[in-house]
């Protein structure tokens, strides 16, 4: 009987090395997909990989970086229909103890790859929140267009403001 080996996620900083880079390639198996993709509102989300490697930097920090491949479909936003989209996204974070994590609700973030570092570099939320960064806000369909409805040709544009000066001249010529 094999058991395979379900690969690490979350790498306990104080056992990294800082010497040399440490791997990671991250897999989902399709229920962790399917669930992945009903937390995101995906219709599907049939092909998600995450790679790259954890290293230190200057004295006390690490990296992440790493290639985020994926295959989403969403529904288009103009019919509904299924749109699949082929994303290829590339990863790049900083944890370094010397960054506060952000108080209050609104909250100025001076570094987009900059993160407070923990006990632990989850490289699966790593791939998560790059994944959300990633999916397209307005999916199309091909050919998929708005009808906006506009004015006919014959007929003259509205203009609201168009006799106000007419009525502006007129009461400065009526006598009080």
């Amino acid at each position: 009987m094999t058991v395979s080996k379900t690969p690490q996620t979350r790498f306990r900083v104080a056992h990294l090395n800082p010497r040399q880079p440490t791997d990671f390639a991250l897999a989902p198996d399709d229920a962790a997909r399917a669930a992945l993709a009903d937390e995101l509102g995906l219709d599907a989300l049939p092909r998600l990989g995450f790679t790259g490697q954890i290293r230190a930097v200057s004295s006390d920090a690490w990296e992440v970086t790493g290639t985020l491949c994926a295959r989403v479909v969403q529904p288009c936003v103009v019919t509904l229909a299924p749109v699949a989209t082929d994303l290829q996204d590339m990863v790049h974070r900083i944890f370094s103890p010397h960054v506060a994590p952000p108080q209050g609700d609104e909250v100025e973030m001076p570094d987009d790859a900059l993160e407070p570092l923990g006990q632990f570099i989850d490289t699966e939320a790593i791939m998560t929140e790059a994944l959300v960064l990633a999916l397209p806000l307005y999916p199309r369909a091909e050919g998929a267009a708005l009808d906006a409805a506009e004015p006919a040709p014959d007929e003259p544009a509205r203009k609201p403001l168009a006799g106000l000066a007419d009525l502006l001249k007129q009461s400065r010529h009526r006598p009080d």
